[in-house]
């Protein structure tokens, strides 16, 4: 971790906020009564992704950070479920931008996993 100056830095964390912002795109098709439910669980579950690398970096220490990668990989799988159970609602309209953002999970996930096996034990 000492070459890596910054969280922003990280490739996870640049993946991570690229899913927050496709997300809200995506979320915006939603229709107005999911605002409070689905929509914000939804949201919530794609900030936490780069939000927990960002404060797994900073705690300094490569077992803290692994952990906090747990919980971002945890919140990975959480939006990749709601986004399926939004597609199966029919709420999901963009096609394109839904498996755009499928195909960056997944890549995420795989990378997150690889940063992980990077850190001291």
């Amino acid at each position: 971790m000492s070459i890596i100056k910054s969280y922003k830095d990280l490739l996870i964390w640049q993946k991570g906020n690229k899913i927050v912002f496709l997300t809200y795109t995506l979320v915006q098709f939603f229709p107005n009564e999911e605002l409070y439910a689905l929509s914000s669980q939804v949201k919530r579950a794609a900030i936490s992704i780069s939000s927990n690398i960002a404060e797994g970096f900073g705690r300094n220490s490569d077992k803290s950070f692994r952990y906090f990668l747990d919980i971002s990989r945890g919140s990975l799988f959480e939006l990749e479920t709601q986004l399926i159970l939004a597609k199966e609602l029919g709420f999901i309209k963009e096609e394109n931008l839904f498996e755009e953002i499928l195909n960056l999970i997944e890549e995420e996930s795989k990378m997150i996993n690889a940063f992980c096996k990077s850190l001291k034990d």
